[in-house]
């Protein structure tokens, strides 16, 4: 009999999960403890960095796991939606600068370069800040908007290293390990 799609779905991000997504140190990542690719890539290294990053939500609920794409242009969740809990304000995840911070195909969002290769993306979020002004780790950077693929009250969390999509989670404490449940 074959298996129910909703369950085959949860297997798939599983199984992604503990390919593309090893557990890692507090804040930083190891680059060995990552999987190895014949390629290496963004993906496969996270540099170390001294601050520790923090959730760009004071509270929240994740929603919506990063699911990595096959390829460049594949399919996949290429971030993390965060469900806002009492404070619908975001606040910078790292020191960085503001790169960008407007509306794009009518949704607000707010992108901040960290150096090193890493930028982050959250979305809706409407903000006054201008390209170009400092943040510091964990300081409000503006208020949760509506639109987007998101969710109203949902924020979308995107992380790229040198231009390709890493799991945001990677910076932020590890990534859990996937409990696979016996079938049947």
């Amino acid at each position: 009999m074959p298996m129910p799609r909703a369950i085959r779905r949860v297997v798939f991000v599983a199984l992604v999960t503990l390919v593309f997504c090893a557990p890692v140190g507090a804040g930083t990542a190891d680059a060995s403890s990552l999987p190895s690719a014949s390629t290496p890539g963004p993906r496969d290294a996270v540099p170390s960095s001294s601050e520790t990053w923090v959730w760009p939500l004071s509270s929240f609920r994740l929603v919506q796991p990063y699911v990595a794409p096959a390829h460049e242009y594949g399919p996949g969740h290429r971030g993390i939606d965060l469900e806002a809990g009492d404070a619908p304000v975001a606040r910078a995840p790292a020191t960085g600068v503001v790169a960008f911070s407007g509306s794009v195909a009518g949704r607000s969002l707010v992108t901040i370069d960290h150096g090193d290769g890493l930028v982050t993306t959250l979305e809706p979020v409407v903000s006054e800040l201008q390209p170009g002004v400092a943040v510091g780790r964990g300081e409000p950077i503006g208020a949760i908007d509506v639109g987007g693929h998101a969710e109203p009250g949902t924020v979308h969390f995107g992380v790229r290293l040198d231009g390709e999509y890493i799991n945001p989670m990677l910076l932020l404490g590890g990534v859990p390990r996937a409990v696979l449940l016996p079938c049947c």
